[in-house]
């Protein structure tokens, strides 16, 4: 593994952990020449599965596409990088275990704003926002409404 602050190529691994349910491993690695500390994820290879776009266009589904629009709804609020990455870590689960090779983004978009909504109301309403494609005030309120009386 090369150190993003200096690329040498010699490491050694601090700290490892599961994420999630086990499919991945967090490591936690440092630098042998200039010291630098970094975090890794670690998962198997997976087959691939193909994402339904909203105007019926197809592509290959990228969890890292996923993590940074959770990422952007949760800039600047109290969720962990670990939060985030165990929301992304369960959907991508659900989804390969569906043994679908399609998926909807109606399906992931609805399946982020149920984690979100247990995390972070916040969060969960900005992602909601772009989600559900909000038109005007009133849209946005009404989401606001049903989130108060769940």
């Amino acid at each position: 593994m090369k150190c993003p602050f200096c690329d040498n190529e010699e490491t050694k691994v601090l700290d490892s952990r599961p994420v999630g349910s086990g499919n991945s491993v967090r490591r936690r690695r440092e630098c042998l020449k200039c010291e630098g500390r970094f975090t890794t994820y670690e998962r198997y290879e997976e087959s691939k599965i193909r994402v339904v776009k909203k105007d019926g266009k197809r592509e290959l589904f990228d969890r890292e596409k996923l993590k940074d629009g959770i990422i952007k709804a949760c800039e600047k609020r109290p969720v962990s990088s670990e939060d985030i990455e165990e929301i992304v870590e369960e959907i991508e689960n659900l989804i390969r275990r569906s043994g679908k090779s399609e998926i909807f983004t109606t399906d992931i978009g609805d399946k982020v704003m149920e984690r979100l909504k247990k995390i972070d109301q916040v969060s969960y309403v900005r992602f909601a926002s772009v989600y559900k494609e909000f038109r005007d005030l009133d849209s946005f309120l009404n989401e606001i409404k049903n989130l108060k009386n769940n």
